[in-house]
């Protein structure tokens, strides 16, 4: 009866927060308390839920019985399924309140908020460079560490971003989820998809300070000083 009235009895004395059910606030004490009790022996990292030791299980085992039926890519959580499929329909169901951004993830739509606010705490000890989130500093430390702790399984190859050996898996996976509405090519990045549109629009964003000649692509322009540097350009044999 208590979840049809929706009392909330028990209440977190650190934080406030109230829970149904009692079992549900000694879970929660643990953020406070820092309790993990369940620990994966394979890589002895510990969690706070049961739920989340099972859900960190199936990385190891690699199990993904969640199949997107349009690119065939497998995910672990049917969550991530339907998050990856939003980027075959297009739908961004989370948008800016002050500028109408919209995104796909919610997580995205918050670190997108800090622009408004102009809040960034996290601040690189190295170069200055200030960040919104620890999550956005610890990745771009890596820029002066060097250290790449994403490596595909497949090949060996390692990334400083997962994101990047997310992209990278597809040269393996060949999936290809950004078609040209024109043409019906497709590619593995949205940034080349972008590129192949310039053939249909015939858009020359690049262009040389010395003649005005304009490019289509910054490898062109490029290839291009180097005749006013008095350079060969590279020629593939």
């Amino acid at each position: 009866m208590i979840i049809h009235t929706g009392k909330k009895l028990y209440t977190c004395q650190q934080c406030g927060k109230s829970f149904i059910l009692k079992g549900h606030l000694n879970r929660h004490m643990m953020i406070h308390t820092g309790e993990k009790p369940y620990t994966y022996k394979q890589c002895g990292k510990s969690f706070n839920q049961r739920g989340n030791l099972e859900v960190h299980q199936k990385f190891h085992t690699m199990e993904n019985p969640f199949t997107c039926q349009q690119c065939g890519k497998s995910f672990t959580l049917k969550g991530s399924l339907n998050i990856h499929m939003r980027v075959h329909t297009g739908v961004k169901p989370y948008t800016c309140s002050q500028c109408g951004k919209s995104f796909a993830q919610s997580g995205h739509l918050k670190v997108h908020q800090k622009i408004h606010t102009m809040e960034s705490p996290f601040t690189c000890q190295w170069c200055g460079k200030s960040f919104n989130e620890k999550g956005s500093l610890n990745r771009h430390m890596r820029v002066h560490t060097g250290e790449k702790p994403h490596s595909c399984k497949l090949c060996g190859k390692s990334f400083n971003k997962k994101g990047t050996l997310n992209l990278h898996m597809r040269v393996h996976t060949g999936e290809k989820p950004y078609s040209c509405k024109l043409c019906g090519k497709s590619f593995n990045q949205k940034g080349t998809l972008n590129k192949h549109m310039r053939v249909h629009t015939g858009e020359k964003p690049y262009t040389c300070s010395q003649c005005g000649n304009c490019f289509s692509l910054k490898g062109s322009l490029d290839r291009h000083m180097k005749i006013h540097n008095r350079e060969k350009p590279n020629r593939s044999p």
